[in-house]
């Protein structure tokens, strides 16, 4: 039996008080790390494996179905805003852009959709995909990585079961075994937060190698909101030496981004 399929430590939840079945769940939640932490190596080799690829002018790709595939989406679409790095990361789910809210019933089971999708964005060896599978079972995801593979692009995968048959077709697989879930089989649980933390790992990781991280501040963010106004302007002080909060925001708001609002400072 997979491992994300095996029974629950905990048994009669619905005769539990509200405190019960939260201290189970938080309990079970603190597992997550530690196992993640056991595969560090495995992430590593998948990052600078990535990280080689995208210095030649590489993508990379999330796929997966259901919560795996929506935990891709979500951190694909939060590399532009934050790092400025644009249709570099890209994220797809079985069933398409609908299945991000409404589930799309049987779109996971046909193999050679999965390939596709990923075709839709004229992949090429340069780029990478990562599959994202807490049963490692999943057809969708397997046939676009085993193709993806073919096509000389790197391949890695995130999954929750032990020998799982995804990990068997990708070059760099991470395998986290985090044990049954609180509810029996419900992978949204740890399952969902070990590909959350992963992709996180993956994605800081990646950008931070390739020079979009300067200290440990994000100069490359777009500057859409009075938050990230106040933020950057902060930045600007810090990392040019301005006292005044005025003249460090004027500045931003004339070169737009840190990055070069901080760069033309020093250079005069």
């Amino acid at each position: 039996m997979r491992t994300t399929e095996l029974d629950s430590k905990y048994h009669d939840l619905e005769k539990m008080s509200t405190l019960e079945i939260l201290t189970g769940i938080n309990t079970e939640d603190k597992t997550v790390p530690y196992a993640i932490e056991k595969v560090i190596p495995a992430i590593e080799k998948t990052v600078d494996g990535i990280v080689e690829r995208m210095r030649r002018g590489g993508r990379v790709f999330y796929i997966g179905a259901g919560t795996s595939g929506r935990l891709g989406i979500i951190d694909a679409a939060e590399i532009p805003p934050t790092y400025g790095l644009k249709d570099t990361f890209i994220g797809i789910i079985a069933g398409g852009d609908s299945a991000i809210r409404t589930p799309v019933e049987g779109s996971e089971d046909i193999k050679e959709n999965g390939w596709r999708d990923v075709s839709a964005f004229n992949p090429k060896p340069e780029d990478s995909i990562i599959g994202v599978a807490a049963s490692g079972v999943t057809p969708y995801t397997i046939g676009a990585l085993e193709e993806a593979r073919a096509h000389g692009m790197l391949t890695s995968c995130i999954t929750c079961c032990e020998n799982a048959p995804i990990a068997q077709v990708v070059e760099y697989p991470i395998s986290v075994i985090a044990g049954p879930e609180f509810v029996t089989g419900s992978t949204r649980m740890k399952a969902g937060t070990v590909g959350k933390l992963i992709l996180n790992m993956i994605s800081t990781a990646i950008v931070i190698k390739l020079g979009r991280v300067r200290g440990n501040k994000m100069i490359d963010m777009d500057i859409t909101n009075r938050k990230l106004v106040d933020r950057g302007t902060r930045m600007i002080m810090e990392q040019a030496g301005i006292d005044d909060y005025e003249k460090a925001k004027e500045l931003l708001m004339k070169y737009g981004h840190v990055r070069q609002a901080v760069d033309a400072y020093l250079a005069r």
